[in-house]
């Protein structure tokens, strides 16, 4: 059973920063590419970022690259999402996922999530 614990979250002020972490169990962590997917109250589900399964390559969605940065650590089966410059539409609910498909696939109905997700809330 897989199984995603995303923590971090939080209500900070517009320009502030956030990490969050995801600890994931019951899949072969190092060999996924992970991902972190937001959503919003009457909103689809967005992709945010992905980090490929060794590490060495990233993307981001437009409205995220050069302020957020996704890592992971394949030793503790963990991915995190340093947020800085926090905007209030950053605001959402944020998850760790998964996802089987090629590089390159980053639409967010390619991942899957099994998590609660972690709020963000950014006043302005």
């Amino acid at each position: 059973q897989v199984q995603m614990v995303e923590s971090g979250g939080g209500l900070v002020q517009a320009g502030d920063s956030l990490r969050l972490s995801c600890e994931v169990a019951g899949l072969p962590f190092s060999q996924h590419t992970m991902g972190w997917i937001r959503q919003s109250p009457g909103k689809e589900r967005e992709f945010v970022a992905a980090i490929s399964a060794n590490g060495e390559y990233t993307h981001y969605s437009d409205s995220v690259r050069g302020r957020f940065s996704a890592s992971r650590d394949n030793a503790k089966n963990s991915v995190f999402l340093q947020m800085n410059s926090l905007k209030p539409e950053d605001t959402a609910v944020y998850f760790c996922a998964a996802t089987t498909h090629p590089w390159g696939d980053y639409r967010a109905e390619y991942f899957a999530s099994w998590g609660q997700g972690t709020q963000v809330t950014v006043s302005s």
